[in-house]
């Protein structure tokens, strides 16, 4: 028997509405905190999708869940040395949104 995979789809989603609120307080790129708030939520974020079922993953294509999985791996293992700031706001304001919508729409 499988874990549901609700739980997980809300963990998605409450980290993102965590980072709407960081980006409220400041700009990640010249607070560290904020910055440091914003990837371990996105960490989060990350680690939930790998555990959203690949059968409704493939349903949308439009999100790219591989490059999630293995942004999460940078931002653990810090592979890339000290992560860019820039490259983080970046990845927030072009990706969030499209996943937020997505999974609300595996939701309902």
């Amino acid at each position: 028997m499988s874990k549901p995979w609700q739980p997980y789809a809300f963990h998605i989603l409450d980290s993102i509405g965590k980072i709407r609120r960081i980006q409220k307080r400041g700009d990640i790129r010249q607070d560290d905190i904020l910055y440091d708030a914003a990837l371990r939520n996105l960490q989060t974020l990350s680690e939930a999708t790998q555990q959203l079922p690949t059968e409704l993953k493939q349903q949308y294509p439009d999100i790219p869940w591989r490059e999630i999985s293995g942004f999460r791996n940078i931002l653990v293992h810090n592979y890339l040395g000290d992560i860019d700031a820039q490259t983080v706001a970046a990845v927030i304001e072009q990706y969030l949104q499209p996943l937020e919508n997505t999974v609300k729409k595996m939701l309902s």
